[in-house]
């Protein structure tokens, strides 16, 4: 009964999180993507953005955050599927600077972030699926506001899939997400692989990568990927604010599988700025720059999945 269980979390996950089961024909994802994750614990910082207030000089920050997940195999059948991931963040402004900080706010966030993504797939025809995601959340910071009082965030995606081959996946879709405004955006996918090492994956307006498998434990990525932080805030006159950035990271990712269980991912690379919505009277002087990240990651523990070649 346990194995049966284990089998059906290791199939659900690969089927939705970017590998394929071996005992299936054509589903989504290509031979060669990274492998599925179960756990997801993910260590990122940002050094060297720069603020200053109206009557103060500019201080140094590093924008700091850690972020796990895990995904639960909710249902699945021959035809669809569905997994639930709970997830929490937790992100800091820690000021590099020497003197007075000016910016009280911004040191004092308890900025965290909590809800639960949900993914499923939904087979039409042999090669043609309807992809459905979406997150429910709550972020703001903490100190100021209680997590009862701070607004529901929401997003929902759905993508109209069709494999043309065992290397090639072409799709088309929308994405609506509600944070302070209401947002409705058209998504693009398009997986291929010009070899059995070398691929691109875009998935348009949200990520681009070029993809090059070292050995079927080891890829190494060029990526671009927008990066969007939102949090609910008390400004200096006890009002209700909102402190947000939009962001595009770009750089080089490499994945190590250690064994059938534990892998690690490490990212590199330069963050542009693209937006900003700041406390009032703060002034942003410095925002984009580079960023690492290192994620650990944990595989489903049963079932077989494709490797990458």
């Amino acid at each position: 009964m346990i194995n049966r269980y284990l089998g059906f979390v290791a199939c659900s996950l690969t089927l939705l999180i970017g590998t394929r089961c071996l005992s299936q024909d054509l589903l989504p994802g290509l031979p060669g993507m990274g492998p599925s994750k179960w756990i997801t614990i993910e260590h990122t910082q940002a050094p060297g953005a720069r603020y200053r207030s109206a009557n103060s000089e500019t201080q140094r920050y590093t924008q700091e955050d850690i972020y796990v997940r895990a995904w639960v195999p909710v249902l699945h059948k021959p035809k669809y599927a569905i997994v639930l991931g709970p997830h929490y963040r937790t992100e800091q402004l820690e000021i590099n600077s020497s003197g007075e900080n000016p910016m009280h706010q911004m040191s004092n966030w308890k900025l965290r972030s909590m809800g639960v993504d949900m993914k499923s797939f939904f087979t039409l025809d042999p090669g043609a699926f309807l992809i459905l995601a979406s997150r429910v959340n709550k972020s703001g910071s903490l100190a100021d506001i209680p997590l009862r009082n701070v607004p529901l965030n929401y997003s929902f995606t759905a993508v109209y899939l069709k494999k043309k081959s065992i290397n090639k996946e072409i799709g088309f879709g929308l994405m609506l997400s509600k944070n302070q405004n209401l947002t409705v955006l058209p998504v693009f996918v398009f997986n291929y692989n010009f070899s059995p090492k070398t691929g691109v994956e875009i998935s348009l307006p949200r990520r681009l990568s070029f993809r090059y498998n070292i050995s079927s434990k080891d890829i190494l990525s060029f990526k671009s990927e927008a990066v969007s932080r939102s949090y609910y805030i008390t400004e200096s006159n006890n009002q209700a604010g909102q402190f947000r950035k939009i962001d595009m990271d770009s750089g080089v990712m490499y994945n190590r599988q250690i064994n059938k269980l534990v892998g690690v991912e490490l990212f590199a690379g330069y963050r542009t700025n693209i937006s900003n919505t700041l406390p009032a009277g703060v002034v942003p002087i410095k925002t984009s720059g580079f960023t690492a990240a290192i994620e650990l990651y944990i595989r489903p523990p049963f079932g077989s999945s494709k490797k990458s070649k």
